[in-house]
């Protein structure tokens, strides 16, 4: 039986504040059971949902040596789907509404997570075969392991994962703190090593002393190896490239089923979605007000709203893509400048345009459902889910190729009668302007076609299953 513990910082049904929430709580579930014992460790924050904190049981407590101080540490676990998770414990570090707050409260924060996470093994009487880090957050757990955990006979011969969910986010920050934050020696603040820069960086420790490097999707892992994606570490992931692998991100098939969604208007699967679908864009464009009209060809975005995913394109052309036969509806929050231009929009064009700026689970689901197209333009994109989503539900993706979203969305293509989807491949917004307007003469004028395109989209399989079998080959190699 092969052992695994996932360490991250956030974890659904728990805590989440993106895509790698969504990973580390479903991923355990799909691994064979008789072969694979995968455990999970997060923080206990307080911001965790009461009816989850009313079910965890107390373990354990001790005192955790960082650097300098001494901190209590409180081991919860709690079992769910039959997977276990462990909760570390700590208000001090782990209080407040959101996971994250400033970048080096986060810093110190999560050196004791990753020191604890470590101490806390040999007292749950849990020795894992691999340790799995996801993002940053967990960076030094791969260093530590190497450190003085070595000395430590229950520690030797376990191995270590690193995987990167978004490679802009490294948790950077000044040498001498972080030295004095995680109790390191200088030993490691070199550039081969933690030393980025002039700065240290927890991302960097981690890709240099795991075992194993993996990313969200093939296309993404051969991106990061160029400086326009690399973020700065692209000689370094040449470097390790020997040990790096993309495996795509799935997604969870029972949460996001048109044949049983209880959150839709209306449930549809690939044999009914002709006749049912609809019933959903009459819906929402009831419930937002919108021109209650099934020819309007209705585009969603359920996205942050950031420079990464392709926003200023949209800012560039909005006014073309907002035309008299096409309607609009955005989810989420980011960059004021976006959240504006929206709200603009809505303003200006009432029944055609509807700016939703916050998050809600269950409006995002009615948007996968109701929309005839969802735009993904992005600058980058390591997985992405959202096209995944659309895919499921039968609503044709608009995408750039790049990272994720080139290896999981197939090109229309008119003269072979193939693909699940529309594509643009240079960040160019009247690129992407024609590639909404092909989409839409499809639409209009070759139904035929586009129903075809859903049929593929919805025949595809993107769960969890897939990815788990890629999983446990690279574990078995380990």
């Amino acid at each position: 039986m092969k052992k695994v513990l996932f360490v991250a910082s956030e974890c659904v049904p728990f805590i989440k504040t993106g895509g790698l929430a969504d990973v580390v709580g479903s991923l355990p579930k799909y691994f064979d059971k008789n072969e694979f014992d995968v455990r999970v460790m997060i923080p206990k924050y307080t911001a965790i949902p009461e009816e989850y904190k009313n079910q965890m049981e107390y373990i354990t407590h001790f005192y955790l040596e960082l650097a300098w101080r001494k901190q209590y540490v409180g081991v919860f676990q709690l079992e769910l789907n039959g997977v276990i998770f462990y909760f570390l414990d700590n208000e001090f570090y782990f209080r407040g509404e959101k996971p994250y707050g400033e970048i080096y409260q986060d810093i110190e924060k999560f050196a004791f997570f990753d020191k604890a996470a470590l101490s806390t093994l040999p007292l749950i009487g849990f020795r894992p075969d691999i340790i799995h880090c996801h993002d940053w957050q967990t960076g030094l757990i791969p260093v530590y392991l190497h450190d003085a955990f070595q000395q430590n006979e229950f520690f030797r011969g376990i191995k270590s994962i690193m995987t990167i969910h978004n490679l802009k986010f490294q948790g950077i920050w000044d040498k001498k703190t972080v030295m004095d934050t995680a109790g390191l020696d200088a030993y490691y603040f070199t550039p081969d090593k933690l030393e980025a820069f002039g700065d240290a960086n927890y991302l960097k420790g981690g890709l240099v002393y795991a075992d194993q490097i993996t990313t969200v999707s093939d296309t993404y892992a051969e991106e990061i190896k160029m400086p326009f994606y690399g973020e700065k570490l692209d000689g370094l992931i040449n470097a390790k490239a020997g040990c790096l692998t993309g495996i795509v991100n799935g997604l969870d098939y029972d949460e996001y089923n048109p044949a049983t969604d209880p959150l839709i208007y209306a449930n549809y699967d690939a044999r009914t979605f002709r006749k049912e679908k609809i019933k959903n864009k009459r819906g929402l464009q009831k419930e937002l007000g919108l021109a209650q009209d099934d020819r309007k060809f209705m585009i969603g975005i359920v996205s942050r709203l950031t420079d990464q995913k392709g926003f200023d394109l949209i800012d560039y052309v909005i006014e073309e893509i907002c035309s008299e036969d096409t309607q609009l509806v955005v989810l989420g929050t980011g960059e004021e400048k976006y959240e504006h231009l929206f709200r603009h929009f809505a303003w200006k064009y009432p029944d055609r345009v509807s700016a939703n700026i916050y998050y809600s689970n269950e409006r995002s689901h009615k948007i996968y459902a109701a929309c005839d197209a969802f735009l993904m333009p992005s600058l980058f994109e390591p997985c992405g889910l959202s096209q995944l989503m659309s895919l499921r539900y039968g609503t044709v993706p608009i995408v750039r190729e790049t990272g994720g979203l080139k290896d999981t969305v197939e090109p229309y293509n008119e003269y072979e009668s193939k693909g699940t989807g529309f594509s643009f491949c240079n960040y160019n917004a009247h690129e992407m302007l024609g590639t909404i307007r092909y989409a839409k003469d499809v639409y209009y004028n070759r139904k035929r076609e586009w129903n075809k395109i859903i049929d593929r989209g919805m025949a595809m399989d993107f769960s969890w299953n897939n990815s788990a079998r890629k999983y446990e080959d690279l574990y078995r190699r380990m």
